[in-house]
């Protein structure tokens, strides 16, 4: 399973392009590839592009993970 993460240069500096970038890595790793997703369960290999956006800085840690996670459960159901 792969996951890609690109920043769109909307995001004005270097500092914060890297720091969505981080986050969004972190979060991918945690609720996409964690051995309790939904699309670890599925036992397919996919690969998932995350593309960050200028509110990717705004939102919450905690909220960019829900966001994640819903999005997790709505791939593991299209391929179910």
């Amino acid at each position: 399973n792969r996951i890609g993460v690109t920043v769109s240069r909307a995001i004005k500096g270097s500092v914060d392009r890297n720091r969505a970038r981080r986050r969004l890595r972190e979060v991918s790793r945690t609720e996409l590839l964690g051995v309790d997703s939904p699309l670890s369960r599925l036992g397919i290999r996919y690969d998932v592009v995350l593309i960050a956006r200028p509110g990717a800085l705004e939102i919450s840690y905690a909220d960019l993970k829900a966001e994640a996670s819903q999005a997790a459960l709505r791939l593991a159901r299209l391929n179910s």
